[in-house]
């Protein structure tokens, strides 16, 4: 075993267990069970009336549309195109979010009786955002407008040269704007300066449906609805990490309530592909199920087979697409693991204390260096850039840790760089080959000014200690329902995770393909606790006799039946 994979076990977590939630706020809660006190104090919701509105879905504040900046503007031009016939494109991104924006407006479009002309750009070919070429044959097609989906706010030449070619441009973006915004008839983006909208952090999608929703709201159209497209809404907004909090959060709500009723035909054959049941279907099912086989088209081929997906009504068309798309996906997992081991080794063996993850190879895939580097900083709590080294240009992916502003860095280096763009977390850049060792160094050494004194140990955030003996039927019922009342749960709502200490281990065996996971039988006093441990299989080597454990509780259901499992996030060997 290499130095580098040696060092692959993931790095111990430092567990931070919540606070009790103190009498007078429990007080003030009192309608509520006490373990939802703790879980809704933990989540800074101390009013009740708050936390009636979190838990029902709902919101405290308007979401006219037409408080984002411009938004009355992009109305009137897109009337202006439908009664005059104007041609019109919708360019989108070809990640979950920009493909199931695109979907949104060309469906929307279509139940308007007007066909758009749907451009995704190829990820190997043209990169993120848009380009001159695309531009310029969007334009020698005859379009007279052009709307952009999930991309479009730092494509400041671009836009510039569609307005030289005659085209109208309305640029809807969620990523943060750089100083200088697109000369476009239109911006819509919460994040621009001058902007009142109060959910500052919509996804693309969720901005393409206020797109929809201001236009309808000006020229309503008989049995046409925004939240028709609720179930693109919370896939996009879902897949792409935004919090779920505030309006997302009732987006996403009511998105999983439309998946689960009643599935488009692309998405319920893509379902089955994947053996995901939708009458239970729930954040993480999108996520970790639907999201990745919507994602692997543009990493490994085009997008366009999953924008297919989405907008047919062909069942055969749909069930060929699905099982496209999930054979993909598992090429992507092989490709993934594979970049994300010799990016590690690359790294360690130059630098075992590397502040800052960087490596760029000739054999890493575009389409999968982001999940590369996402693994990466999961694994080593770093910031991670990952990239294939082409002939002239160098295209990364970037992921970051709450304590390290990756776009922000970028920006810092931003006069060496073609492109860039991203959010705090996560960003994208295309790079000269003969800048890029000026690059790492410009990036480094930021990364050294902000996490030099810093200690780089992942936090595990614990809602609350259980002591697994006291608990019988009764008190499983109630954590369970009252954990059912705060979905959807993911980034800024998180599914809660509990600890418990001195828990006894009964059995244990490692499981899948690599025996890389890891199935225990847990018991404390009379209990017995089946639990899954993903990615932790190396316990194996020297599993202790009673362990420390962080986790979520779960239904697993095998062959039809259902059973209680905690899903072990950590182990601690029991002092």
């Amino acid at each position: 075993m290499t130095t580098a994979e040696q060092k692959f076990q993931p790095l111990p977590k430092r567990w931070r267990i919540q606070p009790t939630i103190p009498d007078d706020l429990s007080n003030m809660l009192s309608d509520f069970h006490p373990l939802m006190r703790q879980l809704l104090y933990n989540r800074g919701i101390e009013d009740p009336e708050l936390a009636e509105a979190f838990l029902s879905g709902m919101v405290r504040f308007s979401t006219d549309p037409f408080l984002l900046k411009s938004m009355d503007l992009a109305v009137v031009r897109i009337s202006e195109a439908v009664t005059k016939g104007q041609n019109i494109a919708v360019y989108g991104d070809y990640d979950a979010d920009g493909v199931t924006s695109t979907a949104l407006l060309v469906e929307f479009f279509k139940s308007l009786g007007v066909e758009t002309r749907a451009y995704i750009p190829n990820r190997f070919d043209e990169g993120y955002g848009l380009n001159d070429e695309a531009v310029r044959q969007l334009a020698n097609e005859g379009v007279d407008l052009m709307i952009t989906v999930d991309c479009g706010v730092r494509s400041i030449n671009e836009v510039a040269l569609a307005n030289d070619l005659g085209m109208s441009v309305i640029v809807t973006d969620h990523h943060h704007p750089g100083e200088v915004l697109p000369p476009s008839l239109a911006l819509i983006n919460p994040k621009q300066e001058g902007d009142f909208y109060p959910e500052k952090e919509l996804a693309g999608v969720g901005l393409a449906y206020k797109l929809v929703q201001a236009y309808l709201s000006n020229y309503p159209q008989e049995g046409v609805k925004a939240d028709d497209w609720l179930d693109l809404v919370a896939i996009g907004t879902v897949v792409d990490l935004a919090p779920l909090k505030g309006e997302n959060r009732m987006l996403v709500r009511a998105g999983l309530e439309k998946l689960r009723r009643k599935p488009r035909q692309g998405i319920f054959s893509l379902a089955q592909a994947a053996g995901i049941n939708l009458d239970k279907c729930d954040a993480s099912t999108l996520g970790f199920g639907l999201g990745p086989r919507l994602n692997a088209a543009g990493r490994l081929e085009s997008a366009l087979s999953a924008l297919r997906l989405l907008i047919t009504d062909d069942l055969h068309e749909a069930g060929e697409l699905a099982q496209q798309l999930d054979s993909y996906n598992r090429e992507r997992q092989d490709m993934t693991n594979e970049i994300r081991e010799k990016a590690a080794a690359m790294v360690l063996e130059a630098d075992p204390d590397a502040v800052l993850f960087f490596a760029a190879d000739p054999s890493f895939s575009e389409g999968v260096v982001g999940l590369a580097a996402s693994r990466l900083t999961e694994l080593y709590y770093r910031p991670a850039i990952v990239g294939h080294r082409g002939e002239a240009f160098t295209v990364a992916s970037c992921r970051s840790i709450p304590e390290f502003h990756i776009t922000r860095a970028l920006d810092a280096c931003a006069d060496v760089l073609v492109r860039h763009g991203g959010h705090a977390a996560a960003a994208g850049f295309t790079v000269r080959n003969e800048n890029l060792d000026t690059l790492v160094t410009c990036l480094r050494r930021i990364a050294e000014e902000k996490l030099g004194d810093v200690e780089l140990l992942p936090v595990l955030d614990i809602d609350r200690e259980i002591k697994l003996e006291h608990l019988n039927g009764r008190h499983i019922s109630d954590i369970l329902d009252n954990l059912h009342k705060l979905e959807p749960t993911g980034r800024e709502n998180p599914e809660p995770v509990f600890a418990s200490f001195g828990v006894d281990v009964r059995a244990a065996r490692a499981v899948g393909r690599e025996a890389d996971h890891l199935k225990l039988t847990l018991g404390a006093g009379k209990n017995s606790f089946d639990a899954i441990a993903f990615r932790q299989g190396y316990w194996m080597e020297d599993m202790p006799d009673r362990v420390d454990i962080a986790y979520r509780f779960e239904i697993n259901e095998f062959n039809g039946r259902s059973n209680l499992q905690l899903n072990i996030k950590d182990i601690r060997a029991a002092e």
